[in-house]
């Protein structure tokens, strides 16, 4: 039976950016996978663990390239599932980079507060609408 490594390599392809695109099986989600000792496994893994080792419990594997079908050891980061989070380009970590309310006011800890579905609210504009409600005020003037 071949070598892992030798069946992994012939699975990659050069990409742009220095990336290592994956040219066999990708899942609808857009990672890479193969198998290994008869088990699917996600490609990217499998790469930072031929190149550097065992992934730490806990923690996850980040593209630094952004593109997920990209199995390039050097393109690849072990880290927290918060810190991928933040580094990424969805809305909730656009939301989580935020430093700063719509209206300018601060997000620190004296005038912010995280709701029970974990958001952060400003202090300042949850007290504007507070007595915008209790004026009767709904919204701006069309």
């Amino acid at each position: 039976m071949r070598d892992l490594t030798d069946r992994f390599l012939d699975k990659v392809a050069a990409g742009p950016l220095g990336c290592w695109d994956w040219t066999a099986h990708v899942k609808p989600n857009g990672y890479g996978q193969i198998k290994v000792a008869g088990r699917p496994q996600y490609a990217h893994r499998v790469s930072y663990e031929l190149a550097r080792g065992p992934i730490p419990e806990g923690l996850v594997i980040d593209h630094l390239c952004r593109r997920r079908h990209c199995v390039n050891p050097d393109h690849l980061d072990v880290v927290t599932t918060r810190t991928n989070i933040r580094r990424g380009l969805s809305p909730a970590a656009r939301r989580a980079r935020q430093t700063h309310c719509a209206r300018g006011h601060r997000f620190n800890r004296a005038n912010t507060y995280i709701a029970r579905n974990g958001t952060r609210h400003c202090r300042p504009c949850a007290a504007l609408r507070a007595r915008d409600r209790r004026r009767g005020v709904s919204c701006a003037p069309a």
